[in-house]
């Protein structure tokens, strides 16, 4: 199983920028991996196992801002799609002085 963690934690003071960087490095030390900038993932073997990450995380959760953890199947986190890159354009680069599409 994955236990996922998700959040959106506010950055407009020092006090929140520390209690961001200290999320993540928590985050980090507990073998989480960052799957997006606020999206981080850990494999776990079983509910127990899931239930004393878990207990760790609200330990640790910053007091401002949105956390959300969500368990996952093996089966459910390999079956996500990756989709990377830019949209494609219309731009025609040719030297020709009429292009035909």
């Amino acid at each position: 199983m994955r236990l996922m963690v998700f959040f959106d934690l506010p950055m407009t003071s020092d006090k929140n920028v520390r209690d961001y960087t200290r999320f993540h490095k928590f985050l980090v030390k507990n073998g989480f991996i960052m799957l997006q900038k606020s999206v981080y993932s850990k494999l776990v073997i079983n509910n127990v196992t899931s239930g004393s990450v878990r207990k760790k995380v609200y330990e640790n959760i910053p007091p401002k801002g949105i956390v959300t953890l969500l368990e996952i199947t093996e089966n459910q986190f390999s079956s996500m799609e990756y989709l990377v890159g830019e949209a494609p354009q219309l731009v025609i680069d040719s030297m020709d002085r009429i292009v035909e599409v």
